[in-house]
């Protein structure tokens, strides 16, 4: 009979016809992007403990690196939790990196990182349930994407006016992602990766990284050790890699087939929902930096 077929597709419609979009997507109409309120005040106190962390650097920094790194590595193996991953060598490893890039250098940050597969090994091999490839190949992920990366966060605070270079990086990533949310919403047409993340425009990329790339050339006009031209290259820099961090957790979401990687920010997510981009703009702000200097 037509009615009950009708009321049966529309019940299968309800159960799984439309795809959900992940509250991570940060522009159009996500419940995350619906509410720049909410965003707002979730962003200040952010920046605030940011700020103070950079601005104190030495072991505050650290410190504040190395929980930061914890919980996004407990995240990123929640999200996974099936390959079951060597998490006691993801600790490890994380506070290793950590401490290369404080106390060494990038080579020293390198020597630790390949010693981590060694022990990602024995630890996956003896935990209970084992982990296989799948749960070293997680572990390893998670020490090059977030270990990594935060490393060349602590490098980079490290070099002469590392606290104003760590500054920038923040300050065009942050004006770049906001300024990609809000041209999105304002003129967003054309979607830019619909099959990663729907609610991204190729207008609101173009939007934050001209944005992004302008808050950094500015920063560097009343700073005589930056200046404006290094300040465009490495605010250009920056602008085009926020972007890609982004879209690449989204990716690593939507396989998991998660919305948010955590609930540390409450509705907003967790810390890799927080720090992805700043995941891929620490590393290439050091690299850049070092390139023009």
């Amino acid at each position: 009979m037509p009615q009950p077929r009708r009321a049966m597709a529309q019940r299968r419609a309800g159960r799984g016809g439309t795809p959900r979009t992940p509250r991570g997507d940060r522009e159009g109409g996500g419940r995350r992007g619906g509410d720049l309120g909410n965003r707002v005040l979730v962003a200040i106190p952010a920046l605030a403990v940011a700020l103070t962390m950079v601005a104190l650097g030495d072991w505050v920094f650290l410190a504040g690196v190395a929980v930061l790194g914890l919980i996004c590595l407990h995240e990123l193996f929640q999200m996974f939790e099936r390959a079951r991953p060597a998490r006691l060598a993801g600790a490890v490893g994380l506070i290793g990196l950590l401490l290369a890039a404080h106390f060494g250098t990038r080579e020293t940050v390198l020597l630790v990182f390949l010693a981590c597969l060694p022990l990602t090994f024995v630890v996956a091999v003896n935990q209970r349930g084992g982990g296989g490839a799948p749960g070293i190949s997680v572990t390893i992920l998670g020490l090059a994407w977030i270990g990594l990366a935060l490393a060349h966060a602590i490098l980079l605070r490290d070099l002469d006016h590392g606290g104003g270079l760590v500054f920038a990086v923040l300050l065009g990533t942050f004006v770049g992602d906001t300024g990609a949310y809000l041209g999105g919403r304002a003129f967003g047409r054309r979607k830019l990766a619909p099959t990663i993340s729907p609610n991204k425009t190729i207008e609101g990329l173009a939007i934050g990284i001209v944005l992004g790339t302008a808050a950094v050339w500015w920063a560097g006009l009343s700073q005589p050790w930056l200046g404006g031209g290094n300040g465009a290259i490495l605010g250009v820099a920056i602008a085009i890699a926020a972007p890609l961090g982004d879209l690449f957790e989204s990716y690593l979401k939507r396989d998991a087939g998660t919305k948010d990687t955590g609930t540390l920010f409450g509705a907003h997510g967790g810390a890799l929902d927080r720090l992805d981009a700043i995941l891929f703009t620490a590393v290439t702000g050091y690299y850049v930096w070092q390139a023009l200097v």
